[in-house]
């Protein structure tokens, strides 16, 4: 069933949803505010976009064009109607292809300033359940369309060369994913490590590397999503409610 909802705190936002699909989360919120946006940043690009939520963030943070890439129909045609909704028709592109075949279109080589990515977390061998969800909760989940290591070597063929890739994922692959960075020439620039609370594991963390970027890695302060009360922290409130005007 199709819904309409606000993304979080922004009531200047609004998405549509549909609850046998996957929803988008608040991992997809806060790449949105995490990626840098340089003035000179022509081409952004959202790969794997889902309902669209990411690039409709960003166009609070720029008024450079995304492209948000989607394989599955449904989702894109969500996407595509919030898109219309919030009469971002002229900010936002959805396509409905692979991310694969987007990024081997000759005319996406090395065009992309700024590529954005929410990927499957989990590996098909790691979660037996898998088999229980539906074919678009399970195509979002988990690495049966496309792996991590795939992901990357598709962003390789199509950020610029100095261009920034920024990825939310589960702290547990972290290594992995640096790893993966470096070897597609992509130089990790900063991390942020995301908690429920001070006392419990990170359970996400954003990292963003810059192409033939120059050696240096900034860890930026923990972001703590609640206060042990279970109330949201302050930085948590902020991400919520400080949206620019239109």
């Amino acid at each position: 069933m199709e819904v309409i909802n606000d993304i979080l705190g922004y009531k200047n936002r609004k998405i549509y949803q549909d609850t046998n699909c996957f929803s988008f989360s608040l991992d997809s919120v806060m790449l949105a505010n995490f990626a840098t946006i340089r003035m000179r940043d022509k081409n952004i690009v959202d790969l794997g976009t889902g309902n669209g939520v990411i690039p409709l963030i960003m166009t609070l943070r720029t008024d450079k064009k995304i492209i948000g890439v989607e394989l599955q129909k449904k989702l894109s045609n969500l996407a595509c109607k919030s898109v219309s909704l919030n009469k971002l028709d002229e900010a936002i592109e959805i396509v409905n292809k692979n991310m694969k075949d987007f990024c081997s279109d000759t005319n996406n080589i090395n065009k992309f300033d700024l590529v954005v990515c929410n990927p499957p977390y989990f590996k098909v061998n790691v979660d037996k359940n898998y088999f229980n969800e539906s074919e678009e909760k399970l195509i979002a989940r988990h690495e049966v369309g496309i792996t991590l290591e795939e992901v990357f070597a598709c962003v390789k063929k199509i950020i610029s060369n100095d261009g920034n890739f920024a990825i939310v994922h589960r702290p547990e692959r972290l290594l992995e994913i640096l790893d993966l960075y470096r070897k597609n020439g992509i130089e990790p620039k900063k991390i942020r490590f995301v908690y429920e609370t001070v006392e419990k594991e990170s359970n996400l963390v954003l990292i963003e590397g810059q192409r033939n970027g120059k050696v240096g890695l900034k860890i930026e302060k923990p972001f703590i999503l609640y206060n042990s009360d279970g109330s949201y922290s302050d930085e948590y409130k902020k991400l919520l409610v400080e949206v620019k005007s239109e």
